[in-house]
């Protein structure tokens, strides 16, 4: 796997959502590079968030990635919605797809990019056979729900393994970590070869966002 550049992808979670348009345009002013939307069903995850709409909404404010990360159930039933909503790149979770490989194929059939989620506990062998099949690999680094908790060492051992498993086999994969990513751990993130970060509150709660995304990145 080749080295790439630090990406830094807001999470919209964090984000003032009476007034979500003009703060999608302020993080893409401050240099952010892609727009992390997170959906949840209130099933596979304990909170209830967005859908399509939005996702449609912000299609038109910014023209940033959307990066729509699905904690749902059924996801099938869900990605033509957000792809037809202007999803640039579709994650789906490994302990929510039974039929992981429908599910990528899917997304690809749509035109967009595919993406695989694991939580903490999962082990990261649960990639093995789809791997070569993604464009992108998101370790939660937290348990998926809420916004504004601590990020769970053990996550950079597996982001270590994972970097090491793309080289090994020449993967373009993107290794992507959301949870708990702060200005004081993201050199340790990226250390162990994630190389997009997705921050919420350590953007959206700081004063400065330039000044935020630019030390998230390094």
């Amino acid at each position: 796997m080749k080295d790439r550049s630090t990406l830094v992808a807001p999470s919209i979670l964090s984000a003032d959502f009476a007034r979500l348009g003009d703060e999608v345009r302020a993080v893409e002013r401050a240099g952010a590079d892609w727009i992390q939307v997170d959906a949840m069903d209130g099933h596979f995850v304990p909170n209830i968030t967005i859908g399509p709409l939005v996702v449609e909404a912000l299609r038109k404010v910014t023209r940033l990635p959307l990066d729509v990360h699905l904690m749902i159930e059924n996801a099938d039933d869900y990605i033509p919605a957000f792809a037809k909503a202007g999803a640039d790149i579709i994650t789906v979770h490994q302990e929510a797809c039974p039929h992981l490989n429908r599910s990528v194929a899917l997304i690809r059939e749509l035109g967009k990019k595919a993406g695989v989620s694991i939580n903490p506990a999962t082990a990261l062998e649960t990639l093995d056979f789809i791997i070569g099949d993604i464009d992108l690999a998101l370790l939660m680094s937290v348990n998926p729900g809420f916004g504004g908790q601590s990020l769970i060492p053990s996550a950079l051992e597996k982001a270590r393994r994972l970097s090491r498993i793309a080289h090994e086999r020449h993967l373009a994969l993107d290794i992507q970590m959301d949870g708990g990513i702060k200005p004081e751990n993201a050199a340790a993130v990226r250390g162990a070869g994630v190389n997009v970060l997705v921050a919420g509150s350590a953007v959206f709660g700081a004063s400065d966002y330039a000044a935020a995304i630019s030390s998230l990145r390094g």
